[in-house]
């Protein structure tokens, strides 16, 4: 199957030919550079128009014959993807060969799965306008975890324009970032989620305040790479998978990629990063995913191929995969190995936060000491407020070690059906109505005995009486009930029947406010 892909979401004019038996990906890209300031969206179309025709002309003198047009048809600018969508059409029709249109998004995690050889790998894509944890799960990619404001490429470029550095920022951060010592920055992990907002005001605070520009690059760094490292470790617990795979332009940064290869080590699992011509936005991905999906017949009429600037990862039917999950047996349970910590289970269980290599030392520490500390009193408050919960033995915040009452039998991901996942929702509404989050509830996180089911973890919690807050919790649960349920619908009506009969059924509102949102739609 020979392809010629087009690629052209915001930035990055490019076209590519691939032809997958010899495996071979010629690309070329012209990309659009502001005088100033971020990507102007009339500028970058005015680019696009001018170079789309340059780049599709290279690629294809480079093209043994070509039997298939694939093109970007989202998310991104849409002036430049309309641009992009015309060229292929009127090259496909020219040509007499089908069109196929490929998500953006799901293309940086194909071309990492299609370059490592990895069967079922989570993936992190960490991009300009995006950030996501994906898995494929139920004939789609499911969303484990996103960012739930702005995409790490674009938080990064604010922060540079602010310094008054042209785009990209994030090259510019990086090379600054070797000259800084660490600073306190905001951490905000929820869950699987993440939010880069917090964290960009106060590193523009502390510049503002006197702190050396390269000492906040560095800690900018530090955290927000850092918490990518989280969520992508998070997702492999909850899935049970070893293999990890990085899509994005800002996978070219060398931190982060030093960051996720050392927790993928401690954790016995393999990770792999393209090249950096597969990272930054180019049209090879989208070329070699054409060609996967036109060889499954996954094409489209003229009239069908309409593109869309929110197009998301999981709203692809993936047609060229079978009915592989990346979920996978968690093995032993004698000795539990989670996101944070080691479990020893015995007739108490003593869990210990690991020190993890990838953070810095002083930030490490502090997450640590604080969310040990914040589970003992918040699983003792749960447990006060009716929802069962282990009883708290001994806590070591220096050492980030807990000892508890060893309760359940197996946790809830072993046992996705309904009557259980209803009376979770029963127990997180008891939570809320009492000013409790979970911070982190997913099936990992609660326990079976018997007719009883315990809800655990819960370091990430807080005090609150937002109802956003309380929305947030149910909207992690139902994504990672998305990623790992069997049957999702019917898991995901029988926790929101039991969240009904508990708790305040606005917050069911919010939660569908939430989900309607651009970000997560």
């Amino acid at each position: 199957m020979r392809v010629l892909g087009i690629e052209g979401t915001a930035w990055a004019a490019s076209a590519a030919s691939f032809d997958s038996e010899t495996d071979d990906v010629f690309i070329e890209s012209d990309p659009y550079q502001p005088d100033s300031g971020g990507i102007h969206p009339r500028e970058a179309a005015e680019h696009m128009s001018e170079a789309i025709p340059r780049v599709i002309e290279r690629a294809l003198s480079a093209a043994d014959g070509v039997d298939a047009v694939a093109f970007s048809q989202g998310p991104g600018l849409g002036p430049c993807l309309r641009i992009v969508a015309s060229a292929a059409r009127a090259l496909a029709q020219r040509l007499d060969v089908p069109l196929v249109g490929v998500n953006h998004m799901v293309a940086h995690l194909e071309i990492g799965r299609h370059r490592s050889g990895f069967a079922n790998p989570v993936c992190l894509n960490a991009s300009g306008a995006n950030a996501h944890v994906l898995g494929y799960h139920n004939d789609r990619y499911q969303v484990l975890g996103e960012t739930m404001d702005t995409g790490v490429g674009n938080a990064l470029d604010k922060f540079a324009r602010h310094l008054d550095w042209g785009h990209p920022g994030g090259p510019k951060i990086e090379a600054a970032a070797r000259e800084g010592e660490y600073v306190d920055l905001p951490y905000v992990v929820k869950g699987m989620d993440f939010s880069f907002s917090g964290i960009m005001s106060a590193a523009k605070a502390a510049v503002a305040s006197g702190e050396r520009i390269e000492d906040v690059c560095f800690s900018l760094q530090e955290h927000v790479f850092a918490m990518l490292t989280e969520v992508s470790e998070r997702a492999l617990s909850l899935t049970g998978s070893d293999e990890l795979v990085l899509g994005g332009g800002v996978g070219q940064n060398a931190r982060l990629r030093e960051m996720l290869e050392a927790m993928c080590e401690a954790r016995g699992a393999s990770f792999y990063a393209p090249e950096p011509r597969f990272l930054r936005d180019n049209a090879g991905m989208i070329a070699v995913l054409g060609a996967t999906m036109a060889a499954a017949g996954d094409t489209l009429a003229i009239e069908d191929s309409r593109v869309d600037s929110n197009f998301r990862p999981d709203q692809v039917d993936v047609t060229w995969r079978g009915a592989e999950s990346v979920s996978r047996a968690t093995g032993d349970e004698s000795e539990v190995v989670g996101a944070e910590a080691a479990v020893a289970l015995g007739s108490q269980v003593e869990k210990r936060r690991l020190a993890k290599a990838y953070r810095h030392p002083t930030l490490d520490r502090r997450l640590r000491r604080e969310r040990t500390a914040s589970e003992a009193r918040l699983t003792s408050l749960a447990r006060r407020a009716g929802v069962p919960t282990p009883v708290v033995r001994d806590v070591d915040p220096r050492e980030g070690t807990l000892v508890l009452e060893h309760v359940g039998e197996t946790d809830l991901s072993a046992e996705l059906v309904p009557e259980r996942v209803r009376e979770f929702g029963a127990h997180l509404a008891t939570l809320h109505e009492r000013g409790l989050v979970h911070g982190d509830p997913t099936p990992r996180n609660a326990r079976r005995s018997g007719d009883r089911l315990y809800c655990i973890d819960f370091g990430l919690g807080y005090h609150t009486d937002e109802i956003e807050d309380y929305a947030m919790d149910l909207h992690v649960f139902e994504r990672s009930l998305a990623g790992t349920a069997g049957d999702f619908e019917a898991c995901r009506e029988a926790f929101e029947a039991g969240y009904r009969e508990t708790g305040d059924s606005g917050v069911l509102d919010q939660l569908r406010e939430i989900e309607g949102r651009g970000r997560y739609r």
